[in-house]
């Protein structure tokens, strides 16, 4: 299992912020050629992203790359120098359907692909996007989603909802990972919280983070507690000694537990066992 609590975008043309990258506890680095970096720096960047990617220096982090779209001067030197570097995946901004997806992977070939979910084109494609076999997982562009969509960013995500949702449906029938959009305000640490147990709630694998602040946030949100490790662990030994025994029916703490409660506590205990393998 690949944990992907916290993912923390850094711009690739601040060399400095790359160097801190490598002792920062976030699960998953996007190195980021796109927005966070001017126009006159993009080539600098992509230089510095292949390099960092290949350094061997970020320990057991998830090293992706975000290139800019195919509509720009450098989206397709971006793509064809990041599935050289061989990162764990190129990141590509505001996809549109299978074709835009087979454009893509035409340059990248079998290097897997985040797709970024940021428009309604998009979210109408959620199917075959979530589908394409390169893509390995969504990811959340809220900030364009709501340009797009000509809505308000309020506390909560009211008007966001069902797109959010929508997305989450393509991506569990795909079977595929979804990470949850940015929280802008960096200074708001409850606001931030507060959001991160929405998209762990609404069933998000993790988060995409602005700042290194949001990374101990995030990560612990994400990770099972204690008591939900230790109430997994009696459930799957619950539904073991019911198969011994030759029972159908098992009870945890005074309450009849099914099959799909024992497959969510396996799931809580290999997340656990990801992290601690992590650390």
């Amino acid at each position: 299992m690949t944990v992907l609590r916290s993912v923390l975008y850094m711009p690739s043309s601040n060399e400095r912020a790359l160097e801190k990258a490598k002792t920062i506890a976030a699960d998953a680095i996007i190195f980021d050629l796109e927005d966070a970096v001017a126009p006159d720096a993009k080539e600098a960047a992509r230089d510095n992203a292949v390099a960092a990617v290949g350094s061997g220096e970020y320990g057991g982090k998830t090293l992706t790359i975000r290139c800019n779209g195919l509509d720009t001067p450098w989206g397709t030197a971006d793509l064809e120098a990041a599935a050289k570097a061989g990162p764990a995946a190129v990141v590509v901004p505001k996809v549109s359907g299978a074709e835009h997806l087979a454009q893509v992977t035409a340059i990248t070939g079998d290097t897997p692909v985040w797709a970024m979910v940021e428009t309604p084109q998009a979210l109408f494609n959620i199917r075959e996007i979530a589908g394409f076999p390169q893509v390995s997982v969504l990811v959340m562009g809220t900030n364009d989603l709501v340009k797009e969509l000509r809505a308000a960013m309020l506390p909560g995500r009211a008007p966001l909802l069902p797109h959010l949702a929508t997305a989450l449906l393509g991506a569990r029938e795909a079977g595929k990972a979804i990470l949850d959009g940015v929280w802008n305000d960096v200074k708001d640490l409850d606001g931030f919280l507060a959001e991160c147990r929405q998209g762990k709630d609404l069933g998000f694998d993790g988060k995409t983070l602005i700042h290194p602040t949001q990374v101990e946030g995030a990560n612990d949100t994400w990770a099972p507690t204690e008591d939900e490790v230790a109430h997994a662990r009696k459930v799957v030994e619950a539904f073991e000694e019911a198969a011994r025994d030759g029972r159908g029916v098992v009870t945890v703490d005074g309450r009849m537990v099914e099959n799909l409660h024992r497959d969510i506590a396996l799931r809580t205990l290999e997340t656990a066992e990801a992290i601690a393998a992590l650390a």
